[in-house]
C-alpha cells in the first residue's frame, strides 16, 4: 500500500513538473481520479518531497507547479513504455506516416541518450521481449503522403498566424492556385489541412497529396473565436463534413454483444431494448463514410434514420452489384 502511494504521489509530481501553467487542486483531482480534498493531501505530500513547488497565483484560483522539472532518477522510462514509443513509430512508419516515425525515433534516441548506461543495461533484456512479443495488426488502407517540407509549411503558418498559399490537384478545378488560412492538420486513413479559403471562415478539408508549392505568406491569418479541431472532427463520422444529421441504428440480436462494446461516434448512446436488440443514437455528418462502415455489419445492423442515409446505403449497393452483378440491376 505504501508502495502504491509513494507511486501516485511521484505521478502527480510528474504532472506538476510537466505543465507550464501548473494545475489548480481541482485539476489535480480530476487527473488523479480522488476527491479535491485527497488532493490538498496529495498536494501537501509533494510539497513536502520537492520542495521547489511553487504557488502561482490566477485568479480566483491557485496553481501549483514544479518549474525545475525533476531528477533523472524520477524520470527513467520503463521497458514498456519503451516499447510502446517503438511501435507507435513502427505502426507509423508501415502506415507510410515517415515524418512522425522519424520524430518518435528521434524522441527515444534523446530519452536513450539521457540515461545512465546501467539503467540502459538493465532495461535492455525486458525491451527486447516485449518487442520480440508484440505486433500491431495493419488493416488495408491508403498509405498517409507526408512531406516533411509540405508539414514544416503548416505548422509554421498555424503557429505564427499567416496564410498559407498552394496549388490544388483536387476539386472542381484542379491544378488552381489557392490561399487559405490553416487551422489545423487531421492524420488518419488519408491525411488531411484543415483550414478556410478566401475570406470565409468554414473549415475545409485539402488533402495534403493534393497539394503542391505551398508557401507560407506574409497575410495574417488565424482561427476564428471558438474554433477547436477536436470539435470539428467530432461533427462528422470520418472525414468527409456535410449536412450533420441525427442517426438511428438498430443493432439486431445475434450482433447486440458486440455493438454495447463499439463506439460509432463519440456522441454516441446505446439502448439495449427487451427483444435484445440494441438502439444506438448518435449525432453526425458524413453519411457516405458511415454507409462504408455499416457495410461491415452485414445483416447485424438496421437503418432506422435518418432518410438520407438509408439512401445513400441503397445507391452504394446498386453501385457494387453494378459492378459484380449486373443483371440483378
Amino acid at each position: 500500500m505504501r508502495h502504491e502511494k509513494a507511486t501516485r504521489l511521484l505521478e502527480l509530481a510528474r504532472r506538476l513538473a510537466s505543465s507550464a501553467e501548473g494545475m489548480t487542486l481541482d485539476e489535480m483531482a480530476d487527473a488523479m481520479a480522488v476527491s479535491r480534498r485527497t488532493a490538498e493531501r496529495m498536494r501537501d505530500a509533494v510539497r513536502e518531497a520537492f520542495q521547489q513547488m511553487e504557488e502561482v497565483a490566477d485568479p480566483p484560483t491557485v496553481r501549483y507547479r514544479i518549474p525545475a522539472g525533476l531528477d533523472g532518477i524520477f524520470q527513467a522510462p520503463t521497458a514498456e513504455e519503451f516499447a510502446a514509443l517503438r511501435a507507435g513509430a513502427e505502426n507509423f512508419r508501415s502506415l507510410g506516416a515517415v515524418a512522425r516515425a522519424s520524430a518518435l525515433a528521434s524522441l527515444e534516441t534523446k530519452v536513450l541518450s539521457a540515461m545512465r548506461a546501467g539503467v540502459r543495461r538493465r532495461l535492455a533484456p525486458d525491451l527486447e521481449a516485449l518487442l520480440e512479443a508484440e505486433t500491431m495488426a495493419i488493416h488495408a488502407g491508403p498509405r498517409p503522403f507526408e512531406d516533411e517540407a509540405m508539414l514544416a509549411a503548416v505548422r509554421e503558418a498555424i503557429v505564427s498566424l499567416h496564410r498559407l498559399r498552394f496549388r490544388y490537384d483536387g476539386g472542381s478545378t484542379p491544378g488552381r492556385e489557392r490561399e487559405v488560412t490553416p487551422f489545423g492538420l487531421l492524420f488518419g486513413r488519408a491525411n488531411y489541412l484543415v483550414a478556410a479559403e478566401g475570406a470565409s471562415t468554414e473549415p475545409r478539408t485539402w488533402r495534403l497529396d493534393r497539394i503542391r508549392d505551398i508557401t507560407v505568406t506574409g497575410v495574417f491569418g488565424g482561427r476564428p473565436p471558438g474554433f477547436t479541431l477536436q470539435a470539428f472532427v467530432e461533427r462528422s463520422f470520418g472525414i468527409y463534413q456535410d449536412a450533420v444529421e441525427d442517426v438511428v441504428l438498430r443493432i439486431h440480436p445475434h450482433g447486440a454483444e458486440e455493438a454495447m462494446g463499439w463506439r460509432f461516434h463519440v456522441s454516441q448512446t446505446l439502448e439495449p431494448q427487451p427483444d435484445g436488440s440494441v438502439l444506438a443514437r448518435f449525432r453526425a455528418a458524413g453519411m457516405r463514410e458511415l454507409a462504408w462502415h455499416l457495410f461491415t455489419w452485414g445483416d447485424k445492423v438496421e437503418i432506422l434514420a435518418p432518410a438520407r442515409l438509408t439512401q445513400v446505403m441503397r445507391d452504394e449497393l446498386a453501385l457494387a452489384i453494378s459492378r459484380h452483378a449486373p443483371e440483378m440491376i
